[in-house]
């Protein structure tokens, strides 16, 4: 299918504020001669009206049966909370539609596994969206440790802040963050940020195999800020693990709840035989942050920036959160016109979903736990 637009069609847009409108929309339309945003379905008709209207997409459905059903849709897009999303993903797929979800896939393992079943039972492209694999900066890491810069890696450490507890452990609104509070959401400190960060590790030093792990929930309550409310917290707010590249590669991950004090909220350290890379960052999204590259080698006592090349940029949108979606969008349309898997597909988030269930099975039992 050379030259074709392919219609997307985005399932839960709230303007200003989602993460469909502040990602998605922008990066579908740095792409015009590649993609058509067809139109939005979100909970009523009424809500898709209102953010058709606000972000200037054509139509708005009623529902999700009138979306899929629609035969200018190639692309489902679902942008929506996680626990929403097998039912979603199902609905699409039975309809022959291609699935762009965004991460985590699943709720859990188990409904990762089921989706990523039924997409290759059906046939259909089923994309993940986890585009922390696809920044310029993680591109331009994987071109330096493969060309040799740190030599042979010995270990990667990786400390760093996220989640959504803000200063003094609040969020800023009940309707939008309350439910980042609920382990059983499946939406966590773990599940996002660790997560998106794993599917970018995995990329660069290779499979994960054994981890051991501490989940805790230093704050069981947080405020929300605009009224003071007191509301519980189940999910973990600090996430250590310590485990093992099949490699042999040894790593070590904490993250923080909550915002770095001084905006600097990511310390990633590659250590190698012949030099060493450093990886900053406002916070540990990895997947939605500006990251900073700088790195020492051989007998150097200082660390020197490593600008990642123009050319890593070049025809993107500048934004991180909207340009790694657009890298992102930009592998699905390769992919559909050239038979290829570039892009983050199903089968790939089932195998961090795979990690993520290892780092709370060896958190419950104190023991290390295989990965794969």
């Amino acid at each position: 299918m050379p030259g074709k637009r392919f219609g997307v069609a985005i399932v839960g847009v709230e303007p200003g504020r989602s993460w469909a409108a502040r990602a998605h929309i922008p990066a579908l339309r740095a792409l015009p001669g590649t993609f058509e945003i067809v139109g939005v379905a979100n909970t009523s008709k009424a809500s898709a009206e209102a953010a058709a209207a606000a972000t200037g997409l054509p139509r708005a459905f009623a529902d999700l049966a009138e979306l899929i059903a629609a035969p200018e849709v190639d692309i489902v897009t679902v942008a929506v909370k996680v626990p929403a999303h097998l039912e979603i993903v199902k609905a699409a797929i039975g309809a022959g539609k291609h699935v762009y979800c965004e991460w985590p896939l699943g709720n859990g393992l188990a409904e990762a596994e089921e989706m990523a079943a039924l997409a290759q039972a059906k046939g259909v492209v089923g994309v993940v969206g986890t585009q922390a694999r696809v920044a310029p900066e993680i591109e331009y890491l994987r071109y330096l440790i493969e060309g040799g810069f740190v030599g042979e890696v010995l270990s990667t450490t990786l400390v760093a802040r996220g989640g959504a507890l803000q200063g003094g452990g609040a969020i800023p609104d009940k309707k939008t963050w309350a439910y980042l509070l609920d382990r059983s959401n499946g939406a966590t400190l773990l599940t996002i940020p660790v997560g998106h960060t794993l599917a970018a590790l995995k990329d660069l030093f290779g499979d994960v195999a054994e981890v051991s792990s501490v989940l805790a929930v230093r704050r069981q309550t947080a405020l929300m800020a605009n009224t003071g409310e007191a509301l519980p917290v189940t999910a973990p707010d600090q996430v250590l693990v310590s485990g093992a590249f099949a490699s042999g590669v040894p790593v070590s991950i904490h993250y923080r709840g909550g915002a770095a004090r001084d905006g600097d909220g990511l310390f990633w350290e590659i250590d190698g035989t012949e030099g060493d890379i450093r990886v900053s960052g406002r916070s540990g999204h990895t997947q939605m942050v500006q990251l900073s590259i700088e790195g020492a080698r051989g007998e150097e006592k200082t660390f020197r920036p490593l600008e990642v090349p123009a050319s890593y940029r070049a025809g993107w949108p500048e934004d991180a959160e909207s340009g790694n979606v657009a890298r992102l969008y930009a592998r699905v349309a390769r992919d559909l016109r050239e038979g290829t898997r570039t892009a983050p597909s199903f089968d790939d988030a089932v195998a961090v979903h795979r990690i993520i269930a290892a780092i709370e099975k060896a958190a419950e039992s104190g023991s290390r736990v295989a990965s794969t």
